[in-house]
């Protein structure tokens, strides 16, 4: 099927070959499970930005002096879209900011894991646009600095479903992993933009994640929600075939995930902020230009079935040379508060403008 390099049934244009790059990880909640080893290679030769230039005016700030900073980031190793953290210690990239960096798999809610952040147990953490706004509606003290990527969320059904588009879900059921996760969100979001209520017009069902296909199977439910690693390898079956994804439309050029820092950390030490999230920024634009290379870094936490082609065809279809800052990224987080407004995930009362100002941070700024 071509599944790495075809969306739709187009081929992909040049700009995104050049991209590199389980979400559904990352709507899995968090709680510590334990750091990851790596060892540090010498840091990565120079990243080319010559097809983005905005991000070499960041690349140019100046490295932390003295003692390399420890930090602990949070991050779900199953992950897939996560390929960058592995990249960025392997390859040098927090070596190169002087950060000394401790990456802490988490398992648990997102409010914990916000909470964890925000309560100085973690520095930083990663993880879905749709899956944090609301919690942090709710008020913790956690800065989002970046976008991080874009894709890794599919609807898939079996080719014999009826369900080819998006709009054939009205009046069908469809299967989820979770009733509030960011795919659901995405696809709702979707749905009512297309005139379709999704609270009425789709019976949403919730199975376990790793049987969301069997579900479909057994002609419980017509369509499934599902994300990359397991949607990816899904679709390598013929059965198989991808109705809809986050990189459809105006969103393929919109980030899905973010990275959230420590309100303390942003406040009283800004140019370690900065730090971390440079290094995040170059790991992403050296996975996009190296997606070989970032697979091989990630292949020690992908599921087994999934071979070093698959994860390099993942990586490259998640959009890693678009992660917005500043005022580009202000404005990604105030639409998405708009579109969870628009299927009643967020408060009608909430003024997404403010939201979006409350909650982002440029660390480039500093």
């Amino acid at each position: 099927m071509g599944n790495d390099i075809k969306r739709n049934g187009s081929s992909l244009d040049r700009r995104h070959l050049l991209q590199a790059g389980l979400a559904a990880a990352f709507a899995a909640p968090f709680g510590a499970l334990g750091a990851q080893a790596f060892v540090p290679q010498a840091p990565a030769p120079g990243i080319d930005f010559s097809e983005f230039p905005l991000c070499r005016t960041a690349a140019d700030g100046p490295v932390l002096t003295g003692a390399p900073r420890k930090l602990k980031l949070s991050w779900n190793a199953g992950a897939v879209c996560l390929a960058p953290l592995p990249v960025a210690i392997e390859h040098g990239f927090f070596q190169k900011q002087n950060l000394d960096v401790e990456l802490v798999n988490y398992s648990g809610s997102t409010d914990q894991l916000l909470e964890a952040i925000a309560t100085g147990k973690s520095d930083a953490g990663l993880g879905m646009a749709l899956r944090w706004l609301k919690p942090l509606e709710q008020g913790f003290d956690v800065k989002i600095a970046a976008g991080t990527h874009g894709g890794c969320m599919r609807v898939l059904s079996r080719a014999d479903s009826g369900v080819n588009k998006l709009a054939d879900l009205k009046g069908k059921i469809g299967a989820v992993g979770d009733l509030a996760g960011p795919d659901k969100n995405f696809f709702s979001i979707q749905l009512a933009k297309l005139g379709i209520d999704p609270n009425k017009d789709v019976d949403w069902r919730a199975y376990p994640g790793n049987l969301l296909d069997v579900a479909v199977q057994k002609g419980e439910v017509q369509a499934f929600l599902s994300s990359d690693p397991l949607a990816y390898l899904w679709l390598k079956d013929t059965q198989y075939r991808e109705v809809a994804s986050n990189l459809d439309g105006d969103y393929r050029d919109k980030s899905c995930c973010i990275v959230g820092l420590r309100g303390s950390l942003v406040r009283e030490e800004p140019q370690v902020a900065r730090a971390i999230t440079q290094a995040l920024l170059d790991a992403a634009m050296f996975t996009s230009q190296n997606p070989a290379v970032a697979a091989k870094s990630f292949q020690p936490y992908a599921p087994k079935a999934a071979t070093l082609a698959d994860i390099e065809g993942m990586v490259r279809y998640h959009t890693h040379h678009h992660h917005p800052t500043g005022e580009v990224l202000k404005r990604e987080l105030k639409a998405y508060a708009d579109d969870l407004k628009s299927v009643q995930v967020f408060k009608q009362s909430t003024d997404t403008t403010k939201f979006a100002e409350r909650i982002y941070v440029d660390v480039f700024s500093v």
